[in-house]
């Protein structure tokens, strides 16, 4: 009966949110090409050790405000996400510029033919709107080949700014944003242990929002205090990594 309280709850979730983009579009999720972007994706691609020969899902991939970096890196992307609306908002921003698979689909319910196919299933500032952290990255890891990685960027539950954010933000609400208290390392091992994986491996950094850090002055204050490494653990963002070990490890 638990499972079924939990997807009669997912479905409730998935409703709401696709309502809510098939409405007006966020700017914040528009493709742009910004310093605040890029260095994520620097940041990104350096710790989770991807490269241009993989096979990469992206989840929740959205509009594609942090797809399109990766294309043109030259990365080998398939994007998903819940909403077509988003999806199609994609595609004309894609232009036909790069080559790129979209599946419209809730992850749990990804087609079949996705199973044992990605090297890595990555996303960007997506977990925490997930209604179940468990559920989702067991869904996400059958979809992984074995020795791939899921590896999420994500706000860091323990810095506070977020809270002040989430309250004084018109564009951001304890609705639609609480998951970003969930974001931490116990829920994270957690869900790996559900899901199978294992080596979970965490990197933080940053500690402001675009409009300071896209500014020459709010660069420079951020690299001063990433250099003071007592305040590591109150970081804005964080890349979390989970691995499916190998056939020969089960």
């Amino acid at each position: 009966m638990s499972n079924q309280l939990v997807k009669s709850g997912i479905h409730h979730h998935n409703s709401v949110q696709l309502d809510y983009y098939a409405g007006k579009v966020k700017k914040t999720m528009i493709p742009v090409d910004s310093y605040y972007v890029n260095n994520h994706i620097n940041q990104f691609v350096r710790f989770s050790g991807i490269t241009r020969e993989d096979k990469i899902l992206e989840v929740g991939c959205g509009m594609g405000k942090f797809t399109f970096p990766l294309l043109k890196k030259g990365y080998k992307i398939t994007g998903l996400d819940l909403s077509p609306v988003l999806l199609q908002k994609m595609l004309e921003h894609n232009g036909n510029r790069f080559p790129i698979d979209l599946v419209a689909s809730d992850i749990l319910e990804a087609p079949n033919e996705l199973n044992d196919r990605f090297d890595y299933v990555i996303g960007f500032f997506t977990l925490h709107h997930f209604m179940n952290l468990d559920t989702y990255i067991k869904a996400m890891s059958r979809l992984l080949k074995p020795g791939g990685s899921i590896i999420f960027l994500e706000p860091n539950a323990y810095n506070p700014l977020y809270y002040f954010q989430i309250v004084f933000s018109p564009t951001m609400s304890w609705a639609g944003d609480k998951g970003v208290a969930r974001m931490t390392n116990k829920n994270f091992h957690k869900a790996s242990e559900y899901a199978g994986l294992k080596n979970v491996s965490i990197n933080k950094y940053g500690f402001f929002p675009p409009f300071v850090v896209n500014t020459k002055i709010g660069r420079a204050v951020e690299k001063f205090i990433e250099k003071l490494r007592i305040f590591k653990a109150f970081s804005a963002f964080q890349i979390v990594k989970m691995d499916k070990p190998n056939q020969n490890e089960y």
